[in-house]
C-alpha cells in the first residue's frame, strides 16, 4: 500500500499482531504473565471459559506492559509513515486489548484513532469489519492485515496490503494479486537457533562417567551415552525455548539478548510452542530405551529447569547453585545411561568446578548491564554493587574444585584407581589454567558466551582438555 495511492480519500485501517508489529499480544501477555505474576496463571483457565476477549482483557490488566520493546515490523511502519506525511488518515484496528492498543498507538503516534477489543467484545474477522464499515460508509477503506480473520477485511477493502500472511491469507492474496510483505528468510535458521544447537555440547559431560572407568570400548556403554546424550540435547533444547519465552522483555531491553528468535520476532511464539512439545515428547521417547533412573534424573532436571525458568533464576545465590547442580545432573544422567557408579569425587569436583563457571555467567551478564544495574532490569536478583563479591566467589570456587581434585588424586579411590597417580597430577594446573583464564577474561568483559560453550570451542582450552586426556590415558595404560 503505497502513501501517495489515488485512494487518498480512505482511511488507512492497520491490524496489530502479526501485521504491525512480528508478534502476537496475546502469546505475548500470557508469557509476561507467567513471568511477571505466576499465580495469576491459576485463573487462565476460567478467563479461557469466559470468552477471548475476557481472556485478552485480564492478561492486559495482569502485566506490565512497555510498547516501546515490542517487535515492530520497520517497513510497516515506515510506510505508515509516510502515509502520515501525505495527509492520510490512519486507525490502528486490532483485535488486542484496548490498554494494549493505545499504549502501542501512543508509543507510535502514527494514529489518528483506536479501534480495539474491550472487555465483553473481542473485536476480530466480522467483528472488526462491521466497526469499520459503520464509519466509512460507502467511502471505502484500505486495509492492512496478515491472518485468516482479517480476509474478510481484505475483500472489502478499496486497496489491501498482505503483510507475512498466514497460509489462509497468502491463498487470497494469490488469488487477489494483492501487495504483499514478507519476512526476509525462512523460520528453519530461526528455529535452529531457538534451539541453541551449540549449547548441546554441555552435554558431553554425560560421556564423563564412562571415559573415567576406561571402559573405551564398550558398546553398551558408548549406546546407552549416544542416547542419553540426544535425549539430553533435545530437552535442554524444549527448555531453552521455554526460557526464551518467559524473558521475552529481559531478552529485549539486554544488548545481545534481543536478536533472539522470538524477542526480535523472527520466530512466532505458538511456533516456539508446537517445537518444544516435539522436542520434548522425542527426548521421553528415546530415555524408554534407557534405564529406568535414567528418565527419573532426566525428569528431575526438567522440573528444576522449569523452577529455575519461572522463579529460581531471580534469587540470589540460589540461581548459581541450580546451574551448578543442573551441570551436575548431566554426569549423574550418564552414570544411570551407561550403568556406571557415580563417584563422590567426581560430583564435589562438578559442583565446585561449575558453580564457578555459574558465577562467571551472571558476573558477565550483570557486567553488560553496567553501571545503575538493578533487579528489575537485569531480571536476576544482583545489582552492580553485586559484582566484586560474584568475582571472587567464582574465583573461589574454582580453587575449591582443584584442590578437591588435588585430593582424590592422593586418596585411596584414587590409588585404586591408577597405579601411578602421580601421573595425573599435571591436572591440577590444567585445570587451574581453565579457570583462571576464563576469569581473566570475563574481567576484561571478553567473555560474550556460555562459558561451558566457550570451553568446549576455545582452542587453548581444548589443547588443556586435550592434555588432560592423555594424561588420564597414560595413567589408565600404565
Amino acid at each position: 500500500m503505497d502513501a501517495r495511492s489515488p485512494q487518498t480519500g480512505t482511511t488507512i485501517f492497520v491490524d496489530l499482531d502479526g501485521t504491525l508489529i512480528h508478534s502476537d499480544l496475546l502469546w505475548e501477555t500470557l508469557f509476561q504473565a507467567a513471568r511477571q505474576k505466576p499465580r495469576v496463571m491459576l485463573q487462565v483457565p476460567g478467563w479461557i471459559a469466559a470468552g477471548k476477549a475476557r481472556l485478552k482483557a485480564e492478561l492486559a490488566h495482569a502485566v506490565d506492559f512497555d510498547p516501546a520493546l515490542l517487535p515492530y515490523r520497520e517497513e510497516v511502519v515506515e510506510r505508515l509513515r509516510r502515509a502520515r506525511a501525505d495527509g492520510r488518515r490512519i486507525v490502528l484496528a486490532t483485535g488486542a486489548n484496548e490498554k494494549l492498543a493505545h499504549a502501542v498507538a501512543d508509543h507510535l503516534g502514527l494514529f489518528d484513532a483506536v479501534m480495539c477489543s474491550c472487555d465483553t467484545v473481542n473485536l476480530t474477522a466480522h467483528r472488526k469489519l462491521d466497526r469499520i464499515l459503520d464509519e466509512c460508509g460507502e467511502v471505502g477503506f484500505d486495509y492492512v492485515g496478515n491472518s485468516h480473520e482479517d480476509i474478510c477485511l481484505l475483500d472489502k477493502a478499496a486497496e489491501a496490503l498482505v503483510v507475512a500472511p498466514d497460509r489462509a491469507a497468502a491463498r487470497w492474496q494469490k488469488r487477489s494479486g494483492a501487495e504483499r510483505i514478507d519476512d526476509p528468510g525462512s523460520r528453519l535458521r530461526p528455529a535452529l537457533r531457538a534451539m541453541r544447537p551449540h549449547q548441546w555440547l554441555k552435554n558431553v559431560l554425560i560421556f564423563v562417567p564412562m571415559v573415567l572407568t576406561h571402559e573405551f570400548f564398550n558398546i553398551e556403554m558408548l549406546v546407552g551415552a549416544m542416547l542419553a546424550f540426544i535425549s539430553f540435547s533435545f530437552a535442554a533444547s524444549a527448555v531453552y525455548i521455554l526460557n526464551d519465552l518467559l524473558d521475552l522483555t529481559a531478552d529485549r531491553r539486554h544488548r545481545t539478548k534481543r536478536n533472539r528468535p522470538f524477542a526480535s520476532g523472527a520466530l512466532a511464539i505458538p511456533t516456539g510452542i508446537t517445537l518444544a512439545a516435539v522436542l520434548l515428547g522425542t527426548s521421553l521417547g528415546i530415555g524408554l530405551f534407557l534405564p529406568d533412573y535414567y528418565l527419573l534424573v532426566l525428569g528431575v532436571y526438567l522440573v528444576t529447569t522449569t523452577a529455575y525458568s519461572f522463579a529460581l533464576k531471580r534469587m540470589l545465590l540460589i540461581d548459581v547453585l541450580t546451574l551448578a547442580g543442573l551441570y551436575t545432573m548431566r554426569i549423574v544422567a550418564g552414570s544411570e545411561a551407561s550403568g556406571v557408579e557415580t563417584s563422590f569425587w567426581l560430583l564435589a569436583f562438578s559442583l565446585f568446578f561449575f558453580l564457578s563457571l555459574a558465577l562467571v555467567k551472571r558476573f558477565t551478564e550483570l557486567q553488560d548491564f553496567g553501571i545503575g544495574a538493578e533487579r528489575a532490569t537485569t531480571g536476576r536478583g544482583y545489582v552492580d554493587a553485586d559484582l566484586e563479591t560474584l568475582g571472587q566467589a567464582g574465583m573461589a570456587s574454582g580453587f575449591a574444585s582443584v584442590l578437591v581434585l588435588a585430593l582424590y588424586i592422593d586418596s585411596m579411590e584414587g590409588a585404586e584407581q591408577y597405579t601411578e597417580p602421580f601421573l595425573v597430577w599435571p591436572l591440577c594446573p590444567l585445570v587451574l589454567y581453565i579457570i583462571v583464564r576464563i576469569w581473566i577474561l570475563a574481567r576484561r568483559n571478553q567473555m560474550h558466551e556460555d562459558p561451558v560453550v566457550f570451553i568446549m570451542s576455545d582452542w587453548r582450552s581444548q589443547v588443556m582438555i586435550a592434555g588432560g586426556g592423555l594424561l588420564f590415558l597414560l595413567a589408565a595404560i600404565v
